[in-house]
């Protein structure tokens, strides 16, 4: 009979101490916010978003039109490789504030990134870290920054490279977010030997990093999944720009001109650049036949020369701007 009332009166005592003691609040994660602006002058700002989940801040480069006083839409500009973090950026490498000085539109160009390929990585990497940028650019970003710069909530992207491939997949992945996308030499098709050979190149030979890490086994479904280029019937209805040169050399490898690296970086131009721009531009004929077999329209600007490098990509930015305009509603 005493062990009944012992435990009786344990129980009772657990119960009277669960409900004496008061639950501890969950502690909310914070939300995706601006966490500080640098002005560096009246139109170009370093902006710092945190995002929840990589969970630190993310630093942007932002660049406003003159006239401020009413909403206008946004183009997220994607850097190549270096993800703008090793001085090859659209404001290092190119007069884009010259470009946009009379566009009324908010840019935003990420200064992170390296060899992440912009895309939800399954894996922690010792390299690239925690890498959800998908999910930041996508789901994350846009909120903050329409409510920060005063946006209209309309969208287009455009990138080069590397992100010439980002951009397509975060397009087919948020299917209303981005009205017109561009994509400047870059391989959309990543699930097969060629394609994922270039990647590889990218991410293992460039950045020193596993590439599994990213969408898992070659051979699994992560690969196909993000294949711009299998996928790319979720490309249909936005207003669409692909370019990409042979890899010969161009005007920007002429050695008279100023905007021509000198040698040892013109050798290493018309060298690796070369190369790189013959395989990207197999990438993006492919890319073109199937958008012909989907009768997918989109505008394909091939150049019969040109080497992977900023003197192109700028000319192709400034080429496919109407249309990345007239997406816009501008």
């Amino acid at each position: 009979m005493t062990k009944y009332v012992l435990r009786g009166a344990a129980l009772c005592a657990a119960v009277v101490f669960t409900f004496a003691v008061p639950a501890v609040p969950a502690v909310a994660a914070p939300a995706p916010h601006v966490d500080r602006i640098e002005q560096v002058d009246d139109r170009n700002s370093d902006m710092y978003v945190y995002s929840p989940s990589m969970g630190r801040n993310i630093p942007l480069q932002v660049i406003e039109p003159a006239d401020t006083s009413v909403p206008r839409p946004t183009l997220y500009l994607l850097n190549g490789a270096g993800g703008g973090e090793d001085g090859a950026n659209w404001l290092n490498q190119t007069k884009i504030l010259d470009f946009l000085a009379d566009k009324n539109v908010n840019v935003v160009i990420p200064a992170e990134g390296m060899f992440t390929y912009y895309t939800d990585w399954i894996e922690e990497d010792p390299v690239v870290g925690v890498a959800k940028w998908q999910t930041f650019l996508t789901e994350e970003l846009p909120p903050v920054i329409d409510d920060a710069l005063g946006a209209t909530g309309v969208n287009a992207i455009a990138g080069l490279s590397m992100a010439a491939t980002s951009v397509l997949s975060l397009a087919i992945h948020a299917p209303d977010l981005y009205r017109g996308v561009a994509s400047y030499s870059g391989c959309a098709q990543t699930s097969d030997p060629l394609g994922q050979a270039y990647l590889r190149s990218v991410i293992e030979g460039m950045g020193e990093t596993d590439a599994t890490n990213m969408w898992g086994p070659y051979d699994g479904d992560g690969w196909v999944e993000n294949d711009p280029t299998v996928n790319a019937e979720g490309l249909r209805g936005l207003s669409l720009y692909i370019s990409n040169g042979t890899g010969l050399p161009g005007p920007y490898e002429d050695p008279a001109l100023p905007r021509t690296p000198q040698a040892p970086p013109l050798l290493d131009q018309v060298v690796v650049g070369g190369v790189i721009e013959a395989a990207t531009n197999i990438c993006t004929h492919r890319l073109q036949e199937r958008l012909g077999e989907l009768d997918i329209p989109a505008t394909f600007h091939f150049r019969a020369e040109g080497t992977h490098s900023w003197g192109y990509w700028e000319d192709e930015l400034q080429r496919s701007w109407p249309q990345l305009a007239e997406s816009m509603g501008l």
